[in-house]
């Protein structure tokens, strides 16, 4: 029997999904599974060599989505992204913030592994239905260039991470209705109008990063 060429950490706050996707990938002659957790602080905690493979949920207990990606990526692992959801926004986000590969939980078991084994010998995979979305993102980015001042950028680094305009407000200590305006301000500049647009503009232009320093 072949010997496992790659191994793999399972981070997924559903144990039923969990378990079942320590035995799709357990099932790949060149695959092992290491540590199975329910959340990034449960894997954090097994003080694990960096390196290998994660695949991550990202409605998770307490860290989650693109941070729980930034988190895990800064402890050195590769990460695939394995999530219910198939919104354009939750897939640029976790892309841009680190993430080398994106699966939505439909994907069959063939497909788990064959995304594992890309992303653990330091490929990209992004599940075929989702390509053409990002393939125009990237088409997006010979546009002109647009200048944003520095509050714009904020504003536009939070909305990208997923924050209302109520948070938004709060996090930068202006008012609702002066968010409203900077994002009237970055329409009028862009042409982007909806806010699945002003996220792509942000992961486009590496602003979202800029949230992380926000």
């Amino acid at each position: 029997m072949m010997e496992a060429q790659f191994e793999a950490h399972v981070v997924d706050g559903h144990p039923l999904f969990r378990a079942a996707l320590v035995r799709v990938l357990d099932g790949g002659p060149d695959l092992r599974v290491g540590v199975s957790a329910g959340s990034v602080e449960e894997f954090a905690a097994y003080r694990v060599p960096p390196g290998a493979l994660v695949t991550l949920d990202l409605q998770l207990p307490r860290l989650r989505g693109p941070e729980a990606v930034t988190t895990v990526t800064g402890m050195g692992f590769r990460v695939l992204v394995i999530a219910a959801s198939s919104r354009h926004t939750d897939v640029l986000s976790a892309l841009a913030a680190g993430a080398d590969g994106y699966l939505t939980k439909d994907a069959d078991a063939e497909e788990v592994r064959r995304a594992a084994r890309q992303v653990a010998q330091g490929r990209r995979y992004v599940a075929p239905g989702l390509a053409a979305f990002l393939l125009d993102a990237r088409q997006r980015q010979f546009e002109p260039p647009v200048e944003l001042s520095t509050r714009e950028r904020q504003v536009l680094a939070l909305l990208a991470a997923g924050q209302r305009d109520r948070d938004i407000a709060d996090r930068l200590a202006i008012s609702v209705r002066t968010v409203r305006s900077h994002l009237d301000h970055i329409r009028q500049k862009t042409g982007r109008r909806r806010r699945p647009d002003l996220t792509r503009l942000a992961i486009e232009k590496g602003i979202l990063h800029e949230e992380q320093r926000t």
